[in-house]
């Protein structure tokens, strides 16, 4: 069982590319205030996983086999209303703002950035109570 530092907000990373979601995860679970609580392969496998952990936040994909990005966050909305969904996805400049908005999606980011700007979206969303 992995040891989670309370005090970090929980991520679950979800991408069809394993070696993708290894970075993700390293990428995350490098940064104090962040914990990963658990990875998917495809957006069925995150509904079920998002349901069982709880996370904080969910980073995912938009083209995956069984379910893609925005079929997984229609869902997750609907069952995990508060948590922030970030679609990092090599199409995150072809999609517009209305599609990601009205699958509930919190923000788009390309995988053609920087990841300290994943990072820093992820900080933004979920401390901005605080900010």
């Amino acid at each position: 069982m992995q040891r989670v530092n309370r005090m970090a907000k929980t991520v679950l990373i979800v991408d069809d590319n394993a070696l993708i979601r290894y970075r993700l995860c390293e990428l995350f679970q490098s940064q104090a205030d962040f914990d990963v609580c658990g990875a998917a392969e495809n957006g069925k496998e995150a509904i079920d996983r998002a349901w069982e952990l709880r996370p904080d936040l969910i980073v995912l994909d938009f083209s995956m086999p069984v379910m893609n990005g925005f079929d997984a966050a229609r869902a997750l909305k609907r069952t995990l209303p508060n948590v922030p969904l970030i679609m990092f996805s090599e199409y995150g400049d072809a999609l517009s703002e209305q599609e990601v908005r009205s699958a509930g999606i919190s923000a788009s980011i390309s995988k053609t950035e920087n990841l300290s700007v994943l990072v820093e979206k992820a900080r933004s969303l979920l401390y901005r109570a605080a900010a």
